[in-house]
């Protein structure tokens, strides 16, 4: 049986083709561990018009090594000594991330998070998320993806810094489950220069795997994320933030809540703008025509019975009389009364029309 176009959650969302694109305001850990300001992130997103918020889980027994927590990190982005201490300034603990999801839902939102390791899954999967992501740091752990797609819930897998032999092997792993899976067409740069963006990728993507593709991006403009949905993305995620001046690395790729909320304005133009699939000439083109086209006039007074050569006649607006596309139908026709100059050349002046002009009438 062939896959659908799109995967279906359990409240009855539809993402992939022929839905409307899937906008996620990617809140990562730009909320800087506070929670009122988590808080404040999820209402502008709200706001700014997005479908999901998501947020990123981590446990750091389960993530990181004793040496790697212990590593110093003094950068001008840290939050602790170590490099443990930094990400643990920046976690919510699942009772928060369940006041998150209330908040969320509450707001018409969907809420998901990126879980990095096996007890932050467990603690995604206690808070009854309708879908699951997986970062691209994580496409190739095997053991974390199989858990995910045994889930049986529908998954985001982005991929980032992967190779299309790695991606094909996490696809595979997540198909011997199930198929609702969706793709992110991913560079894990931040910010990501545009030459290195890649946006015809998302092809490659689909063909290869017959998948709704979507995009993750992390340039620092709207244009590449504008660009993607013209191209086909059915999810568009971008990384949000407050204030681009904060602390923290990923600030500087995230989107402030005006520039999300415009994003989601150009991404629903788009949309309009590619419903029309066949040329189409519309009655408020019509009335332009009206005014703008030429029709055929006289260049000068003629008496009747004159026999029209090419120096009889010229072009001029409004389109009052017979179209300039019938120029050669009407040369060496004969008129059947005066006309006066720069009068508009009407079939009925003339005393031949062949089948063809008559046929053409219909259409001035």
């Amino acid at each position: 049986m062939a896959h659908p176009p799109y995967i279906q959650t359990r409240s009855g969302l539809r993402i992939g083709q022929g839905q409307s694109c899937f906008i996620v305001a990617e809140v990562g850990n730009n909320h800087q561990g506070d929670m009122d300001h988590a808080r404040r992130m999820v209402e502008e997103a709200a706001k700014a018009g997005v479908q999901a918020v998501k947020f990123q889980k981590r446990h750091l027994e389960s993530l990181l090594t004793r040496a790697g927590r212990e590593a110093p990190y003094t950068g001008a982005n840290s939050f602790g000594p170590t490099y443990g201490a930094h990400r643990l300034a920046l976690e919510l603990d699942a009772a928060e991330m369940a006041e998150l999801k209330t908040l969320a839902e509450s707001l018409g939102l969907v809420f998901f998070a990126s879980a990095w390791d096996e007890v932050s899954l467990t603690e995604m999967l206690a808070l009854d998320v309708e879908l699951l992501k997986v970062c691209s740091a994580d496409l190739v752990n095997v053991p974390l993806v199989r858990r995910v797609a045994a889930t049986g819930l529908p998954v985001i897998l982005s991929t980032g810094m992967s190779s299309l032999e790695e991606i094909d092997a996490a696809v595979a792993l997540v198909r011997s489950f199930h198929d609702d899976l969706v793709l992110l067409h991913c560079n894990s740069s931040y910010p990501c220069l545009e030459e290195q963006i890649g946006l015809p990728v998302m092809d490659t993507l689909r063909d290869r795997y017959r998948l709704p593709v979507g995009y993750s991006g992390h340039e620092r403009g709207l244009a590449p994320s504008v660009a993607a949905v013209a191209l086909g993305a059915c999810v568009v995620e971008r990384h949000f933030t407050l204030d681009k001046n904060q602390t923290g690395t990923d600030h500087r790729a995230s989107l402030e809540p005006a520039e999300l909320a415009l994003l989601v304005r150009m991404i629903r133009e788009v949309e309009e703008a590619m419903i029309l699939k066949g040329k189409k000439v519309f009655p408020e083109e019509l009335a332009a025509a009206k005014k703008l086209r030429k029709c055929l006039v006289f260049s000068r007074d003629l008496p009747a019975g004159h026999v029209l050569v090419p120096a009889d006649l010229t072009t001029r607006s409004p389109l009052d009389g017979i179209s300039p596309v019938h120029w050669d139908e009407v040369l060496g026709a004969v008129l059947i009364r005066p006309v006066k100059h720069e009068e508009p050349l009407q079939w009925e002046t003339l005393s031949v029309r062949g089948a063809q002009a008559t046929a053409a009438s219909s259409s001035t």
